[in-house]
């Protein structure tokens, strides 16, 4: 049995919550995410593919808190900027509905003076989308989403 992450098996990991969040860096300004299967985002009473910053951190806070016992209390989402996206839209049919999310990458820089603290926040939650995955019906298998290192 494989636990830890191979070049052949990069979605093979496990730690603690606590250990996730001891090893988020303090000073990466760079998170580049791969969605590899289609990932979506509730936005009122519909649905949006789009991957923006509010919709992925607000999905990975929530999912932390609800499960981690170490709370981020206040997420600093303002200064994260997307800086790169290749991605489309997928569609999935089920014998009830369609699923249409986005798969493809999205790269985001966090700009300007911020402080450590926010930056092992936001560096915890785009690690923790390995274990997590993004936005709805995760259960399912949608919004399988990880943290590429060398982007």
């Amino acid at each position: 049995m494989i636990a830890e992450p191979q070049a052949t098996q990069p979605w093979v990991n496990f730690c603690t919550y606590a250990e996730l969040f001891d090893r988020a860096s303090e000073i990466e300004r760079q998170i580049a995410l791969s969605f590899c299967t289609p990932t979506n985002f509730r936005q009122g009473q519909y649905d949006t593919a789009m991957p923006t910053r509010e919709s992925i951190f607000s999905s990975l806070v929530n999912r932390w808190n609800k499960y981690s016992g170490i709370p981020i209390e206040h997420l600093l989402i303002e200064p994260i900027f997307p800086s790169f996206f290749d991605i489309r839209t997928e569609i999935v049919v089920d014998s009830r509905s369609k699923f249409i999310g986005c798969v493809g990458e999205v790269s985001y820089r966090i700009m300007g003076d911020v402080k450590p603290i926010d930056l092992k926040q936001i560096n915890a939650l785009a690690d923790f989308a390995l274990y997590s995955g993004v936005g709805r019906k995760t259960p399912m298998g949608m919004g399988m989403t990880r943290r590429l290192k060398d982007f």
